[in-house]
C-alpha cells in the first residue's frame, strides 16, 4: 500500500523523511505522536532523532506534537504492513504506547530502532523494512566487491602467466 497524503487517524503509522531515512511513529491523537528517540540528554528537540540516534545504545519513548516531531521535514501515513499483519484495534494501540511514554529502551539501527518500535505497538510484530533493504543493499555491494577483486586478482593472474610464458 503507498504511503497517504491524508490526514493521520489514532493508530496510524508515521513516516518522517530525513536526509538519509525515515523516523517512525506512531500517532496518538490531538495533534501528537509516541515515538522513540534518542536520550533527551543528546536532543534539543523532538526532531533530533539524527544521527545521535546511532551514537548510542538507549533511546526513550516520547510524546510529542507531531509538527515538532517532523520539523522541517515531510511525513505521510504509511500502514505499509496492514495486507501482511492484522493491527490491533486502535484502543490497544494507544494504550500500550501511552503505557510506554517515559520509558528507556536498548536502541539498536539494525534490530530496536524507532520503525521497529512503532510497528511493534501497531501489529506486535517488530519489522523495518529500511533495515532490510539496507542490508540487503550493503550484501550485493559487498557481493559486487568479492566478484570485481576476484576478477581483478584472474586478471592479474593472466596477466602475469602471459608475461612468463613470453
Amino acid at each position: 500500500m503507498p504511503p497517504s497524503t491524508r490526514k493521520p487517524k489514532l493508530g496510524d503509522l508515521i513516516e518522517i523523511s530525513r536526509f538519509g531515512y525515515q523516523h517512525w511513529a506512531i500517532y496518538i491523537g490531538d495533534g501528537y505522536v509516541i515515538h522513540l528517540a534518542p536520550p533527551s540528554e543528546y536532543a534539543d528537540d523532538a526532531g533530533s532523532s539524527s544521527l545521535m540516534s546511532v551514537l548510542t545504545e538507549w533511546a526513550e519513548v516520547r510524546k510529542d506534537p507531531l509538527s515538532l516531531v517532523v520539523g522541517r521535514n515531510f511525513y505521510c501515513v504509511n500502514n505499509k504492513y496492514d495486507e501482511k499483519y492484522t493491527p490491533y484495534p486502535v484502543n490497544k494501540i494507544i494504550q500500550r504506547a501511552k503505557e510506554m511514554v517515559g520509558e528507556r529502551l536498548p536502541y539498536s539501527l539494525t534490530s530496536n530502532n524507532c520503525e521497529h518500535f512503532v510497528t511493534s505497538l501497531r501489529y506486535n510484530q517488530a519489522v523495518s523494512e529500511q533495515v532490510d533493504k539496507t542490508i540487503a543493499t550493503a550484501g550485493w555491494v559487498a557481493l559486487g566487491a568479492v566478484v570485481g577483486f576476484a576478477a581483478l586478482a584472474v586478471g592479474f593472474v593472466a596477466t602475469r602467466n602471459k608475461r612468463e610464458k613470453q
